[in-house]
């Protein structure tokens, strides 16, 4: 894509983090002058242990504030904005599957996809239905995590990421909890309600076989001038 071209959905530009160290030493974690993704685009983002992978995707999503530098999600730069708009933003835009799918134990599958939509435009019993059937769990839909197989967790997790319409979807390591078979269908599932949505899609992955499932790949080391020797 040029700077000719129509604006990138994400956008980039001179980001920086680091963590300050006990003894008060400030370690660099990201370090990336320039990365850009389209409307609608996949992407798998190669970064295993040390890359800095969990942290790029916490400063996209706004969770983490960078030290300097831009993110810039269709024309809105995450990284001025305050913890509120930052907050507002992540439920209107983007949606996260976390590794370990972060569901809340004391609630049904229903009740976490419908809860994650209170972020955003308020919360649709219908919709989260029509999702968990989407992603065959029309017959657990009031069960609780912990009644639930690990593959069956990952589609909750799922379900809950798309459920506010974002128009960027990440994914940290989302098959690293599952066997080869349950990894395969998760990672088709997700590029499949990904892309009825019209979500892009940004996975971060060490898995080869994940990685090779996607047209374009990024060694996040190669843009990431702070990758060696800092923690994931």
């Amino acid at each position: 894509m040029t700077m000719d071209g129509p604006a990138p959905l994400l956008e980039i530009r001179n980001l920086r983090k680091s963590y300050v160290s006990p003894e008060g030493e400030a370690s660099p974690v990201i370090d990336i002058a320039e990365f850009r993704l389209a409307a609608g685009e996949h992407v798998a983002l190669r970064g295993g242990s040390g890359s800095g992978k969990t942290t790029l995707l916490n400063l996209i999503a706004g969770i983490l504030v960078p030290d300097s530098g831009e993110i810039v999600v269709e024309g809105e730069n995450v990284a001025a904005l305050s913890e509120s708009k930052r907050d507002a933003l992540r439920a209107r835009k983007i949606g996260y599957i976390f590794q370990t799918f972060n569901l809340l134990q004391g609630f049904t599958a229903l009740e976490n996809v419908a809860l994650g939509m209170l972020f955003g435009g308020g919360a649709d019993g219908a919709r989260a239905r029509h999702l968990l059937e989407r992603v065959g769990l029309g017959d657990r839909m009031n069960y609780r995590p912990r009644q639930l197989s690990v593959g069956q967790q990952q589609r909750v997790a799922i379900a809950r990421a798309v459920a506010n319409r974002p128009k960027l979807v990440l994914a940290d390591e989302p098959t690293g909890n599952l066997d080869a078979r349950n990894a395969a269908e998760a990672l088709d599932l997700i590029r499949e309600v990904c892309r009825e949505s019209g979500a892009a899609l940004l996975i971060v992955s060490h898995d080869p076989d994940v990685l090779g499932r996607f047209e374009r790949q990024v060694d996040l080391a190669a843009i990431n001038r702070a990758a060696a020797g800092v923690a994931p």
